[in-house]
């Protein structure tokens, strides 16, 4: 049964307050829901507060960064945090049948994905496969002018590529929220919020680069 508009719903600005707090726990060492591990009466049912959509890396896994156990997010990963239309399809079907009103658009520091795209441009070359390129195609429009740049100006690579993974992020968030006539019409209602990420993977630290104002305040 659908749950859109469900009064049970946790509001994004609650839901963003979690994902802080865990991040915090996180970084501090101290995880308390991450490593809980199986429960019963996991079978019976899932209530995600959020959706995230993350990098496949092997160093950024969503529950144990915002330290949260099983059940508790609704997590989409794809190299370079890419919005394809499978990405699209799970937000939808996570906001109508869980009522899950906040997604978080998860890059990271060092993504492999995005230094990849770098690479394809500043060497003119091809990604290969029509697999990959359909990742590399989707990013390339965010870090396209951040390499060219780098080659005019003598701008240090790193630096391009924080630039670009936060760009990205951003992109990628704005993406989503005209991904389907669904989501945007719950983006422009209020119901659904989307916000882009970056996970530091120096720091452990996830910045979040908007901020949700609750309701009534």
């Amino acid at each position: 049964m659908s749950q859109l508009y469900s009064k049970d719903s946790i509001p994004p600005a609650e839901a963003l307050q979690r994902l802080k707090e865990g991040n915090t726990r996180f970084v501090g060492g101290a995880l308390e829901q991450s490593l809980k591990g199986w429960r019963p009466g996991l079978g019976e049912g899932q209530r995600p507060f959020a959706v995230v959509i993350g990098c496949s890396d092997s160093r950024s896994p969503a529950e144990l960064v915002f330290d949260q156990g099983l059940g508790a997010l609704f997590v989409v990963r794809v190299a370079g945090n890419v919005i394809a239309p499978s990405g699209v399809g799970s937000v939808e079907f996570a906001a109508a049948q869980f009522g899950t009103r906040l997604v978080v658009v998860m890059g990271h520091t060092r993504c492999g994905a995005i230094s990849a795209t770098c690479d394809i441009i500043r060497n003119g070359d091809s990604a290969g496969s029509a697999n990959l390129r359909s990742i590399t195609d989707r990013i390339r429009p965010q870090v396209e002018d951040l390499v060219r740049l780098e080659q005019e100006a003598h701008v240090n690579p790193e630096l391009v590529l924080r630039h670009a993974t936060y760009a990205n992020a951003r992109s990628c968030a704005d993406r989503l929220r005209h991904g389907s006539t669904l989501i945007e019409t719950l983006v422009q209602q209020g119901w659904l919020h989307v916000v882009p990420a970056v996970y530091d993977l120096d720091t452990g630290n996830v910045e979040f680069l908007e901020r949700i104002v609750p309701q009534g305040a």
